[in-house]
């Protein structure tokens, strides 16, 4: 009976330390999967997605402190490196998730625009079905083709002597 109990226990550690690592991981999976750019994202995803990723960092970090926890609990029972292998890279998972789940990676995606160089209208290579974002301030006139913003999102410039910030 004790050794039934004893399996069980150890099965529920497993089990917990596996759901630790995943949820450690998705919370920082999450949020990148669903705003993720050139795709569109639906009002009930981007909520979720955006409620996930504000509190991805407490819980993330208290999935990979369980873990840790539920590893130095069940490391001398565990028996075999390739089990305890596999606790590690789960750890690894759970951690890489608290950490990643901190890390703005939209700042690191997209490079915003401080120095843009403009072409007049007759040397732009412009397609006829091109989008672009205009603005013409004070007689100076620029256009954002949304091809290039959609990479940069944003772009520093001044036009008609006054600082501007274009965004998509």
């Amino acid at each position: 009976m004790r050794r039934i109990a004893s399996i069980q226990r150890d099965m529920l550690a497993r089990l917990s330390f596996l759901a630790c690592s995943l949820v450690s991981f998705a919370c920082f999976a999450v949020p990148i999967y669903v705003i993720r750019p050139f795709r569109h994202q639906g009002a009930r995803e981007l909520a979720v997605a955006l409620f996930v990723r504000q509190i991805g960092p407490t819980l993330s970090a208290l999935c990979a402190a369980i873990a840790f926890a539920i590893l130095i609990f069940t490391w001398r029972r565990t028996r075999g490196w390739g089990k305890r292998l596999g606790f590690i890279a789960l750890l690894m998972i759970a951690l890489g998730g608290a950490f990643l789940s901190r890390v703005n990676v939209y700042e690191q995606m997209f490079h915003h625009l401080d120095t843009p160089q403009f072409e007049t209208a007759q040397a732009a290579r412009v397609d006829k079905d091109d989008m672009v974002l205009t603005v013409q301030i004070n007689g100076e006139s620029r256009a954002y083709p949304i091809r290039e913003m959609a990479y940069h999102h944003v772009v520093n410039d001044t036009v008609g002597r006054l600082p501007i910030v274009s965004t998509y």
